[in-house]
């Protein structure tokens, strides 16, 4: 039975080093692993190496409720949130509970065992693991290669083309002409980063975000570190962060053009009354309709007003011998391109998901809770908020699987699914925002329906009350 798991959890970043605590504290009884196709803990902290790599909330909500962030940073870089992962999977024993080198390629349900049965690849072999529940943690994004669209002459150019995804440290930038092809948060992470040592930097955009500028570290926080209880500080910084965020998203989605102009103008300020703030940084759409992009102590505005960047807003033509011709007719010289144009999306790792033989699609499913799809049994899986930290969703969707595991216990029930009836009223929206990366992946996503349990809230303050402390039996949540 070395091969048998009460849980068997999916993924070993931030998500899975989550599922791993709340599992032996909540569960103690229930015996589990966690299945890493990689070799290092961290997921995407371990994966992207690209120049100035940091997290695009502040620490205080991406860090674990369990777990303080200790560091001073409130946006931390890369490898100090690598660093806090290895703490913590080593300070709560869960790193002795991953099994590195082990991506799932299939999962198999029979409800005749009440069981799942994992095709698991390894270096040394292909093997069969089985569980009770599978808890996904594997995150939203292809780890083997990024998007970059298809380019015309992009073989013809001499010079070097990365995407962020696949950067190594070989990669030279010092005194090179650079051009950064997007506009997201890496864009706006590589391109001041890149600056410092490159001779000229462009980010070359078809179309404007919403920037906001935001302190790299956190005043309030300094402030009751210095005299309260580390987890003291933390829970209210914690709380002080969330209900900001909450508040602000509201006001966007309640009042947008007072939220635009508050933000363009805090631009203005940055850059000076000369620059052309309508064309490089109004978008055309609302605030929050897609994520915005922070830049800690306003490090981009810095680098545009050193004359060490640029910002160009056109659409590209093709690929020349040295740089990119745009469709305005200019061309742009170019030493290194760096494509960050998005990630590809996929679900569940594209695990192969079968159900008593049938083999499911989860676009034709709808989501429970935001975490589970109607028809597949015992499994759930964490996607954090679109617009907050996603550690938020993934502590509450660990405390969900904590919560039903130890009510099938008292039950002595042996399977849970949510079943969707043809009266629900569906939803093709699953994620309410209008991004490329989302938009270009809309076929493979459930759907969501209009009203609780099936509306995927997006919403951390009402979540608190429907998972946290929410009736576990429902009409749409079958036992067995």
């Amino acid at each position: 039975m070395d091969n048998h798991f009460d849980v068997l959890v999916v993924g070993a970043g931030i998500s899975g080093i989550g599922a791993g605590y709340h599992l032996q504290t909540k569960c103690p009884g229930k015996s589990y692993a966690i299945l890493e196709g990689r070799e290092t803990i961290g997921g995407t902290w371990d994966l992207f190496r690209y120049p100035g790599i940091r997290s695009d909330s502040d620490m205080y909500t991406l860090g674990f409720s369990f777990y303080p962030w200790k560091e001073k940073e409130a946006i931390a870089d890369g490898p100090a949130i690598l660093n806090y992962l290895h703490e913590t999977s080593e300070k709560f024993n869960i790193k002795e509970k991953i099994k590195f080198g082990h991506y799932v390629e299939s999962a198999s349900w029979s409800s005749d065992d009440s069981q799942w049965k994992l095709k698991v690849k390894s270096k040394e072999k292909t093997e069969i693991m089985t569980c009770n529940f599978i808890f996904m943690c594997s995150g939203y994004y292809s780890y083997k290669e990024g998007y970059t669209p298809d380019f015309e002459g992009i073989n013809d150019f001499n010079g070097k083309i990365v995407h962020p995804q696949k950067w190594t440290t070989d990669i030279n930038y010092v005194d090179k002409n650079v051009i950064v092809i997007g506009s997201g948060a890496t864009a706006v992470t590589i391109v001041p980063e890149v600056a410092k040592k490159a001779k000229h930097v462009t980010m070359l955009q078809r179309s404007p975000t919403y920037i906001v500028s935001a302190p790299q570290k956190d005043p309030i926080a300094s402030l009751l570190q210095s005299f309260l209880p580390t987890k003291a500080a933390y829970f209210i910084v914690r709380w002080k962060n969330i209900l900001r965020q909450h508040w602000f998203f509201r006001l966007c989605k309640s009042n947008p053009k007072r939220v635009k102009d508050f933000i363009l103008s805090q631009i203005r300020k940055e850059l000076g009354p000369d620059y052309d703030i309508e064309k490089h940084f109004t978008p055309n759409y609302n605030p929050w309709d897609q994520r915005m992009c922070l830049v800690p102590n306003g490090d981009l505005f810095e680098s545009i007003n050193n004359k060490k960047a640029s910002i160009v807003t056109d659409e590209i033509n093709c690929f020349t011998r040295n740089g990119i011709k745009l469709k305005s007719g200019d061309e742009l010289a170019a030493d290194l391109v760096v494509t960050a144009t998005g990630l590809n999306m996929e679900l569940l790792s594209n695990i192969d998901l079968i159900v008593d033989k049938s083999k499911i699609d989860l676009s034709n499913t709808v989501t429970y809770k935001g975490m589970m799809f109607s028809g597949v049994p015992n499994l759930v899986s964490t996607f954090g908020y679109t617009n907050a930290s996603w550690t938020l969703g993934a502590d509450l969707t660990s405390e969900y699987v904590c919560r039903l595991l130890n009510l099938m216990e008292k039950k002595s029930v042996t399977k849970c699914c949510p079943e969707a009836n043809e009266s629900i009223e569906k939803d093709e929206n699953w994620l309410n925002l209008s991004s490329g990366y989302i938009e270009r992946s809309k076929d493979i996503f459930p759907k969501q329906g209009k009203e609780e349990p099936w509306k995927n809230n997006q919403n951390f303050i009402k979540d608190i009350f429907q998972i946290r402390y929410g009736d576990l039996k429902d009409d749409d949540m079958k036992f067995s």
